[in-house]
């Protein structure tokens, strides 16, 4: 039985202007701790990516922080990562986030964030992969970039045969069953998921 052992999630290094990204950030850290899943992120402290980080390290999860070297002071580095990885370049922490991620979960977040999703999501068009990705629609943030892709799908720039695929969801409690799914044989315990 295949297992999903750690989530790659993108997110921006700033909290953003709603109160309900930050709180759907710490909510995902409870549940990737209490499901014993480690995060792979970009490795900093700030922002909706140290939300996400620290409530997975304050609730007994993992954590692997992957952080180029030219952003460990702008992005303030989370030195009590278990895992932490300074790379040369983008290019390299991309990579190896890539690498060391079961799934992944794009929250919102700036341009970055939206680069490294639509890269996987290319890598995935391509055939380079075939792990499962969420889009946590918090507040709708996503459904401009769905428009978007219905919208080159209509015109004939994705084609059928090459077709995009990705979950979407507002519940955060829901994503880690919702990525299992997508993932064949895949099973994910959760005895207390209902008290969250």
């Amino acid at each position: 039985m295949k297992t999903l052992k750690s989530i790659c999630v993108y997110c921006g290094s700033n909290a953003g202007s709603q109160p309900l990204f930050e709180k759907a950030a710490i909510q995902l850290g409870e549940l990737l701790a209490r499901e014993g899943i480690r995060l792979v992120y970009g490795g900093g402290s700030i922002g909706l990516m140290g939300a996400v980080a620290k409530t997975v390290l304050e609730n007994g999860g993992e954590v692997t922080g992957v952080i180029p070297k030219f952003l460990k002071e702008r992005e303030v580095m989370l030195e009590d990562a278990h895992e932490l990885i300074v790379t040369q370049d983008m290019h390299e922490r991309k990579r190896t986030m890539f690498e060391k991620a079961d799934a992944f979960i794009a929250l919102p977040g700036g341009i970055g964030t939206l680069e490294e999703l639509v890269e996987m999501l290319t890598w995935a068009q391509l055939g380079r992969h075939d792990k499962p990705m969420l889009l946590l629609n918090l507040d709708q943030f996503w459904t401009p970039l769905v428009e978007l892709l219905d919208h080159m799908r209509s015109l004939g720039f994705i084609r059928p045969d090459s077709d995009i695929t990705y979950e979407i969801t507002e519940d955060v409690a829901q994503s880690v069953d919702i990525l299992c799914k997508a993932i064949e044989g895949c099973k994910v315990e959760h005895p207390d998921l209902k008290d969250m």
